[in-house]
């Protein structure tokens, strides 16, 4: 049997949740049958500690920068695109995230490909535009894939996509890095040894809700004195949210780690995971905190409650709900015994649910369903 090519387009290969989930794709997909190349629309990430490509490379996967950083590149890159799939024709495209999908989508029409397939890993509630752009786009695509079943019900719902074309495909977590085998030591940023450490990770930016998680942060942190954040990002908040930190009166007990490759390691000398996001998708973080037998205190946002599923109520609260955020953040903290449980039925659910192997089975048979249909 033939292999069939697979053109996997994103818009760019820094570290992130949605690159890290293709870096995980490509690398592992049945190289008897799938043939994979990785079309970035960005340029080559300069930072080797921050950039997808040299896991790609290693594994012997085909990548292709596009260097287009600005929307007045938009129709250059297209235009480039569309020269790599006439010299090279795909037998599918696959894309992740928003400009990759719109970029994909045209330049595989102009070339005469058929057979896309867009990802959909977030409910967009902010740049609404976005969404009027797929449904003006959408006669293009033959399916979408959506990351968790309440991405695909506000697809339909909000976006105005068809629902027949709705696939879901949840994310996945490499089982076997996460919990990391040594625990990070962050003394060096300042948490004293033997700290109990809540730890949010993700972009500091207004969708993730950290500043509302900082200003409710005084309220627990002064009732388990041996309690750090530490928060684990980069982002255009980040002063906001120190200066938030400092009015509160605990910047002595927040610390700001900025972009870290060591998550697993952090993990795992962490007491549990918080996330105050407005909106996700489905959250890797969450994913990769379940399989480190952590429990969570996540906002009970798009793909949250299907991650943690039956012990979602005791995990989950709703954005801005302040006090239900502190006691259950407080529950935890307190409880050891309930701590424990909750991240050993976390990490059960992951075994259950959410391996990377699934996943790429799940992107292997819509794929071969859809070439051969």
């Amino acid at each position: 049997m033939a292999e069939t090519k697979i053109a996997l387009c994103i818009t760019d290969l820094d570290v992130g949740g949605a690159e890290q989930a293709l870096v995980a794709l490509a690398t592992r997909l049945d190289r008897t049958r799938f043939r994979p190349t990785v079309y970035s629309l960005g340029s080559e990430p300069q930072r080797t500690e921050a950039s997808c490509v040299p896991p790609l490379l290693a594994a012997g996967v085909e990548v292709c920068c596009l260097g287009a950083c600005r929307w007045s590149d938009f129709p250059a890159a297209v235009r480039a695109l569309k020269r790599h799939f006439l010299r090279s024709p795909p037998d599918l495209v696959q894309t992740f995230l928003f400009h990759a999908n719109v970029v994909g989508r045209i330049a595989a029409r102009r070339a005469g490909i058929r057979n896309v397939v867009c990802g959909i890993r977030v409910a967009e509630r902010q740049s609404r535009w976005h969404l009027w752009v797929d449904r003006l786009t959408r006669r293009w695509v033959h399916r979408y894939v959506c990351v968790s079943q309440s991405v695909a019900q506000f697809s339909v719902m909000e976006g105005g996509l068809p629902a027949e074309r709705l696939v879901v495909i949840p994310n996945g977590v490499d089982l076997e890095r996460y919990p990391a085998a040594t625990a990070a030591d962050l003394s060096a940023e300042g948490v004293p040894p033997g700290s109990r450490i809540v730890t949010f990770v993700g972009r500091l930016e207004p969708q993730k809700g950290v500043a509302w998680l900082l200003q409710s942060s005084a309220e627990w942190l002064s009732r388990v004195p041996a309690c750090r954040l530490v928060l684990v990002g980069h982002g255009p908040d980040r002063s906001d949210l120190e200066r938030i930190a400092a009015d509160r009166g605990i910047a002595d007990r927040v610390h700001f780690l900025g972009w870290r490759r060591d998550i697993p390691e952090i993990l795992a000398v962490s007491d549990l995971l918080v996330l105050p996001s407005r909106w996700e998708g489905m959250p890797n973080v969450v994913l990769q905190a379940m399989a480190s037998r952590l429990p969570v205190v996540a906002t009970d946002v798009e793909g949250v409650r299907e991650l943690l599923g039956e012990n979602a109520a005791d995990q989950t609260v709703p954005y801005g709900a302040t006090s239900e955020l502190v006691d259950k953040l407080l529950r935890i903290l307190s409880d050891r015994d309930f701590a424990s449980r909750l991240g050993q039925e976390n990490r059960r659910r992951c075994e259950q649910r959410y391996s990377i192997s699934r996943m790429v089975a799940a992107y292997q048979d819509l794929w071969q369903s859809i070439v051969t249909g």
